[in-house]
Parts: C-alpha cells; structure tokens; sequence
C-alpha cells in the first residue's frame, strides 16, 4: 500500500513532485489542485510514460479511493509512489484554491448519475401509479447505461455537455464554497 503525503509537505517542495489527479477530465475541469496534471484512472497504465522520472509521483482524486487504485498500477514501473492525504476534498477543506476551467459545480458523471437515477424513480412511480407503460423508460434508461459501459459513449452525458452550466468558462483560481464544487 502506498504511503501518504500531507498537504503541507507537498505545498512547501511542490517542486520535487509530479502531481497526478486521477479523476475523468470533466472531474479535472470542475476543480482541480493548482499544478496537478491529469491521468483518468482508466488511461493511467497506457501513460506511464507521461510521469516525470526525476520527480516522486503524488497521486490525487476526489477522496483518496481512485488513488489508492492508481498506486497500484503505478508502483510496479514506478516504485515509491505516494498518495496526497484528503486528496481534492482535503485539498479544498484546508481552504485552498481549486483551478476550475468550467462553471459546472457538478461533475458530468455526477450529473449523468443523477439523470438516470431520477429517469429510473419517476418511471417505476408512474408505472406503479399510472400504468406499467412507464417501464419501457427505466428499461431504457438501463440499456442506455449498459451501452454506455460497452462502448464509453454515453448519449446522456453528451447532451449533458451541452448545457449552459458545462460550457467551459475562463480558467480561473477559485476556493471551493460548498460540498456542491468539491
């Protein structure tokens, strides 16, 4: 299991670490730490050439659990890897800033989450209320997700895009204000 790396020491010798958010690229563009490069989890063994040699590896995701999976990966090339303590959570906690590159307080995946989540309840209460017809949607919905998973092409998460609360805006320094832009 890898070893820890408290905020306070990364922040006094950034320098001397490569840091590596492993969270998807519209996590990353939500809120990220301030220098931190980002490697999706699922790309992380395919970019092992992408860490910096002469630097000590500092993995980070939203809570530390993505982390502690990417050190895995990483530790059999790249020995001595460590895992940021809090993470970006802990990160925002402290009350320092996050980079953010788009207005969304909500990851797409979170909101694609909660889409179908709400398509699924409303659905089986209107086809307990109204009619079993209503089924069909959460049926829907389910092999929409199931092709999602198959094909890394998510419909919902494309017209989820789109909307004016996930254009991207200005990169700009902020500090997180609620748990919504953690």
């Amino acid at each position: 299991m890898a070893e820890t790396l408290l905020i306070s020491q990364y922040v006094e010798q950034p320098e001397n670490y490569q840091l590596v958010d492993v969270r998807s690229a519209s996590e990353f563009a939500a809120g990220h730490i301030p220098g931190a490069v980002n490697i999706p989890l699922e790309q992380l063994e395919l970019r092992i050439a992408d860490l910096i040699p002469t630097r000590t590896i500092v993995l980070t995701c939203q809570g530390g659990q993505r982390a502690r999976i990417a050190a895995g990966l990483v530790a059999p090339s790249r020995p001595g890897v460590l895992i940021l303590e809090g993470s970006t959570s802990g990160w925002a906690a402290s009350g320092r800033p996050l980079v953010k590159s788009v207005a969304s307080r909500w990851a797409l995946e979170r909101q694609v989450r909660l889409g179908a989540g709400l398509l699924v309840v409303v659905s089986v209460f209107l086809s307990l209320a109204l009619s079993r017809d209503w089924l069909f949607l959460a049926a829907f919905v389910g092999c929409g997700l199931t092709f999602a998973g198959l094909t890394n092409i998510c419909g919902m998460g494309i017209l989820l895009a789109k909307m004016p609360w996930n254009k991207a805006s200005s990169t700009r320094s902020t500090t997180a204000q609620n748990c919504c832009s953690q």
